[in-house]
């Protein structure tokens, strides 16, 4: 793509503080996963070799973020249940302990709203193997969030996670970039984000009224937030699926 250059924050470690410079295509209340809140800057001060940035001149276009961590540890060897979240707590634990990594694991990519649509997403995605691959990995794991899914917040996970179209790829958009690349479905993560909140937070996340008990269909929810009014607070669990791209 003529123009853009993607790089890792370590190779350009002047643009940290730049990486949240583009509009912000997230639902407000994505941005209170408390695991997020804690080790996003770890990433950026502990992990910039695994950061990467995307910029077209001086404009920040897309970033992306990874973490290389130990899946078969003991006690693991299985994608986790709680995906998102977990990984992120294993290559901060394996960090801080001092365990030798052997996976990297996505954990973001975004695309400027206003860029999104032309293959950027394809080539952050090429920038995260081929810097594992450079690093000595022979995998890269995602706990990818569907960008289809919102449309159908009712519809499990395992159901919409495996659907696909005539030509055998994904129907779920993002599941098709990594599919494309040469991932493989691995499984679903049930409990990938836990976002809870009082009843005053979510109305502030939302604009929406959170006074009737039960589901809460929220625009950008991958499925319906839990509204406990009786007890002032909702809770979102969010399902991600997991792929897995060998590196061979």
């Amino acid at each position: 793509m003529t123009g853009i250059l993607i790089t890792t924050l370590a190779q350009r470690p002047e643009l940290a503080g730049r990486l949240w410079d583009m509009a912000n295509p997230w639902p407000a209340f994505a941005e209170n996963d408390p695991v997020a809140s804690l080790l996003y800057p770890w990433m950026v001060a502990r992990l910039d070799e695994y950061v990467f940035i995307a910029t077209d001149g001086d404009e920040v276009v897309a970033r992306a973020f990874s973490v290389p961590f130990a899946l078969h540890a003991d006690g693991r060897g299985a994608l986790p249940a709680r995906g998102w979240d977990q990984v992120l707590l294993w290559a901060f634990a394996d960090r801080r302990d001092g365990v030798r990594p052997d996976t990297v694991s996505a954990i973001e990519i975004t695309v400027a709203p206003g860029r999104q649509g032309r293959g950027l997403s394809h080539l952050m995605l090429a920038a995260m193997r081929d810097n594992a691959r450079a690093h000595g990995f022979a995998e890269v794991v995602a706990p990818v969030r569907p960008n289809g899914k919102p449309a159908e917040p009712d519809t499990p996970m395992g159901e919409y996670a495996y659907r696909t179209r005539e030509d055998g790829l994904p129907c779920d958009p993002w599941l098709r970039v990594h599919v494309r690349a040469g991932a493989v479905i691995d499984s679903v993560a049930p409990l990938s984000m836990t976002i809870s909140g009082s009843l005053a937070q979510w109305r502030e996340w939302t604009g929406l009224p959170f006074d009737e008990p039960g589901p809460v269909r929220v625009p950008g929810a991958l499925v319906p937030v839990h509204c406990e009014p009786e007890h002032d607070h909702a809770v979102y669990v969010e399902p991600n699926v997991w792929v897995r791209h060998r590196l061979g």
